[in-house]
């Protein structure tokens, strides 16, 4: 398999194609391309660092071009009502593959906790009315009350599954609404699966990516705990979780980025599609007319509504 070989300063400016001898640059933050004068699929070799360590894992891509394109246009069709005719109308452009870089992090989580416990119960209450002829009548209503008591305990568990992007291209939000990816497809690093394929390296350093994990790991707690609670509701749920036994990996996802030129005096919009799952998500741009249309159609209906009521 051709390589290219990498000179030995920090930030890699220039390498050689082994297979017709080109030299390319601007390719610092990739780990695999195809060299665009002789098509060869190379891996650029390259030591790990800190900030860039080599991948553990990665999944391979499992929906082609052809139909993340048919995907990508059905969901913009299928755009909301406040959407942008324009951007309804408008054809997505394939900008790339690429194997994105993430932290696939796991954690054990102890987590202190305490919370107010909810308990129905229901009351027979009497209380007084005024019936159709206008006298005063006495009745009775079933109410549903509701008991708080204090519960303290302790929640252990281990937390795993949590992707972070390592991509300064991709924020962390973006990768979310893609996910998830079937990790049971997982399998151990090797160049012949990046072969081929745009491979980014991490543009984000790794403590950064690790906060990340950390942060969302305690939010993912939280909800945990919010599913645990016992009784019929709960409120001032309160915790503090320490995490122990924490695993971080280099992983590589398939990706499909898009980008659909909607108007000539707005940027693209980027649409991401899941390359293994085919889950398709970006940001739609909504239409400032149709909505001060709803909103003036609903302020007509009110009015109507309170002219009969005072016609009454």
């Amino acid at each position: 398999m051709p390589s290219l070989e990498a000179t030995p300063t920090p930030d890699v400016q220039e390498i050689a194609c082994q297979s017709c001898g080109a030299a390319l640059t601007g390719l610092s933050g990739m780990l695999a391309t195809i060299c665009p004068y002789c098509a060869s699929p190379s891996v650029i070799q390259r030591p790990p660092s800190k900030n860039r360590p080599s991948p553990t894992f990665a999944i391979g891509f499992v929906v082609d071009q052809d139909r993340a394109t048919q995907l990508v246009k059905q969901w913009i069709r299928r755009a909301h009502f406040f959407a942008r005719s324009d951007f309804k109308r408008a054809a997505p452009d394939c900008t790339r593959g690429v194997y994105l870089p993430a932290y696939l992090y796991g954690a054990v989580a102890d987590t202190q906790y305490s919370a107010e416990i909810g308990e129905n119960y229901t009351e027979t209450e009497t209380y007084t009315t005024t019936d159709s002829k206008g006298k005063r009548v006495t009745r009775t209503r079933t109410v549903t009350k509701t008991e708080w008591r204090n519960l303290q305990g302790q929640h252990s568990c281990y937390v795993v599954d949590v992707i972070v992007t390592a991509s300064k291209g991709t924020d962390n939000d973006s990768l979310e609404a893609i996910e998830p990816f079937d990790l049971r497809s997982l399998r151990r690093f090797s160049p012949s699966i990046v072969t081929g394929w745009m491979a980014e390296l991490p543009s984000k350093d790794q403590s950064t990516c690790f906060q990340l994990a950390h942060t969302e790991t305690i939010t993912k707690v939280g909800n945990q705990l919010k599913h645990f609670m016992p009784g019929d509701s709960h409120r001032n749920l309160q915790h503090r979780t320490q995490l122990s036994r924490e695993v971080i990996d280099l992983v590589l996802l398939p990706i499909w980025c898009f980008a659909v030129r909607y108007s000539d005096d707005a940027p693209p919009v980027q649409i991401l599609v899941n390359g293994q799952t085919g889950r398709v998500a970006g940001d739609v741009p909504t239409s400032t007319t149709k909505i001060a249309i709803v909103v003036i159609a609903a302020l007509l209906v009110i009015g109507l509504f309170v002219l009969l009521l005072a016609s009454q």
